[in-house]
């Protein structure tokens, strides 16, 4: 049974790399939030007081969930990712369903809208973590232990494209095609594969038009810089007007009226703005710094025998770095806008409740690694 005083027994550098970049995030948000608070409601505070109720649920829900052992979760794990698919089907009926910007990824639940798609990140990786341990030599050796999953993520993907929500999409092939990867699916079959779902994702892409929009203006913002192109080229205003040490806390110019969701998905737009080369730099090595950690963990507990767990720990870790990668290359220009948030940092209750449930997950297989490792 864990014991919170055994706390001290998980990777506490973790914990603090954690801590810092949620509590930088909390500042560059309210900063970037300010002048849309005031405008819309009146209260200049309006976001700040929304994420801090949203990392309170998520401490709230991370403390009670580092009590769990991974083994509930793996018995779990097949009716939590029916239960995802059931909450997305949900979704999407007129009624349950919330409509922001054009697309319906939210149920609305009163006091916080929440998105379903951000459960399913957490939850396609609980099921095939368990998936890769049942099947650990079908997947190594026939073709049909690969596709299976593959399967599962098809269906996944047909209702987040009926929100839609691409950005999902592109997270949770790419997060699970690692993690056949990493569980030893053979080197030819898997290259065929990122082939066909490489091609897949770019038929996607132009089949909807304003996905090949995106693409397009991504290549050359500047051709329609006060249009299509508006955002991003606000952004690489905000980071080139960052240069070494910033504009200074509060002052950030693209922030007022003229980066939209500078609070969201650009919140490292106006980071890079206000705290210059050296904010954008520390805040990249301390991702670095988490990813890196997540994996010596999944080493460490794949090292024990505790596949599952291991299996569990690399899916996180593929989560947390791809999306983390991808909203950083949006910010800078290297990417098509995807619409997904900066982990830990940017505005978004789904999203900073589910990442803290993933690192209260990581703490617990952490400290089980350090009991087995005792007994040893």
């Amino acid at each position: 049974m864990f014991n919170i005083k055994q706390f001290k027994s998980c990777d506490t550098n973790l914990f603090l790399a954690v801590t810092v970049l949620i509590l930088l995030g909390l500042v560059i948000l309210t900063s970037a939030s300010i002048n849309i608070s005031q405008t819309k409601f009146s209260e200049p505070l309006y976001f700040f007081w929304r994420q801090l109720s949203y990392i309170g649920m998520g401490m709230v829900l991370a403390t009670i969930i580092i009590f769990i052992p991974i083994k509930t979760w793996q018995y779990w794990s097949i009716s939590l990712l029916f239960l995802g698919i059931l909450l997305l089907i949900m979704t999407l009926i007129p009624g349950i369903g919330h409509v922001v910007n054009g697309s319906m990824r939210w149920m609305n639940l009163g006091f916080i809208r929440f998105q379903p798609a951000e459960l399913m990140k957490l939850f396609i990786v609980l099921y095939l973590a368990g998936y890769l341990v049942r099947r650990s030599k079908e997947v190594r050796e026939a073709l049909s232990g690969f596709l299976k999953p593959i399967a599962i993520v098809c269906i996944i993907t047909s209702l987040l494209l009926l929100e839609p929500d691409y950005g999902t999409i592109v997270v949770l092939f790419l997060t699970v095609l690692g993690m056949l990867f990493l569980a030893g699916v053979p080197m030819r079959q898997f290259l065929w594969w990122v082939i066909i779902v490489m091609l897949v994702l770019s038929f996607l892409i132009i089949l909807a038009p304003y996905r090949l929009e995106r693409l397009t203006i991504f290549i050359d913002p500047w051709q329609d810089p006060f249009n299509s192109g508006f955002q991003l080229t606000q952004a690489l205003i905000a980071i080139g007007q960052g240069e070494l040490f910033g504009l200074g806390l509060g002052n950030s110019i693209q922030s007022v009226t003229y980066l939209p969701e500078a609070h969201t998905d650009f919140l490292f737009a106006i980071l890079a703005e206000e705290l210059g080369l050296v904010g954008v730099i520390t805040v990249i090595g301390l991702f670095a710094f988490i990813i890196l950690r997540i994996f010596a963990i999944a080493f460490r507990t794949e090292r024990c025998g505790l596949h599952y767990a291991a299996y569990l720990t690399y899916g996180i870790g593929l989560i947390i770095g791809l999306q983390t990668s991808i909203n950083l290359g949006v910010n800078m220009g290297l990417l098509p806008t995807k619409g997904l948030t900066l982990p830990l940092m940017s505005y978004g209750g789904s999203s900073i409740i589910v990442t803290f449930i993933m690192f209260a997950i990581l703490l617990r297989i952490d400290y089980e690694t350090t009991q087995v490792i005792k007994k040893k």
